[in-house]
């Protein structure tokens, strides 16, 4: 019957057959292919240049070559770019993906800067501050995390936002504790739109001098209805009379 047949246990030859047969692709691999495989997956995640290689196995160019081709096609090993140096072609195993070194970590696709998902992510970040009017690095972070598919982490944030302050796209301020600032403590650091747009009034770091609040030793103890406030401050008082608000 078909199912005796199928549990039937193997011969002796064909067990013999099986333990020859190789385990996988690398198994099959020449001497020389299989130790520029292991020279290459030793660097991991870093990938490795060729001419590192050659150095490192003190083989000619056309033997490194020629091996490199054969991996390739074997599907064992990739080409990758190093975005320190991308006309040196760089080589890692399959299993391994690039380093945020090699790669340059969410900001590159393949090599080349993703100007498209940069400026996506700008144009968030003012949505996000011109709608509220008033965010802080928290808020903006928050919310982009929850309406972008692409991990963000807080540096990649940070990155794009100094990137705005300098193309004056939006600037720092530091809440008063007042309107627009009343559920942001005095001093937190906030951001505004730039240019013109929704400027508002608060203090502009690097601009402007800095907010007293920041050196009370009372701080935490300051809210705008309480005993210590900004509108029984002197010091606070000052400061906005020198800035003319």
């Amino acid at each position: 019957m078909f199912w005796q047949e199928m549990s039937r246990p193997a011969t002796t030859s064909s067990l013999k057959r099986k333990k020859t047969e190789p385990k996988s692709l690398s198994d099959a691999l020449g001497d020389t292919d299989q130790r520029v495989l292991e020279v290459i997956k030793d660097t991991k995640d870093m990938g490795i240049w060729t001419r590192d290689i050659k150095n490192k196995m003190k083989l000619t160019d056309h033997v490194v070559t020629k091996s490199l081709k054969s991996l390739l096609a074997k599907k064992l090993i990739k080409e990758v770019v190093n975005i320190q140096n991308k006309a040196r072609k760089h080589y890692m195993a399959v299993e391994f993906e690039p380093s945020k070194e090699v790669s340059g970590g969410a900001w590159y696709v393949e090599g080349k800067l993703d100007t498209k998902f940069i400026n996506d992510l700008k144009n968030i970040c003012m949505t996000i501050i011109g709608r509220q009017k008033v965010a802080t690095f928290e808020g903006i972070y928050d919310l982009l995390k929850k309406v972008t598919k692409v991990e963000c982490t807080e540096q990649h944030v940070g990155e794009i936002l100094n990137s705005m302050l300098l193309e004056n796209e939006i600037i720092e301020v530091k809440s008063t504790g007042w309107g627009e600032y009343h559920s942001f403590p005095v001093g937190t650091l906030c951001y505004r739109l730039g240019s013109g747009a929704g400027l508002g009034k608060g203090a502009r770091v690097g601009a402007m001098a800095s907010i007293p609040c920041g050196m009370c030793p009372r701080i935490n103890q300051c809210t705008p209805d309480g005993v210590i406030s900004p509108a029984t401050c002197e010091y606070y008082k000052k400061w906005l009379s020198d800035l003319n608000f």
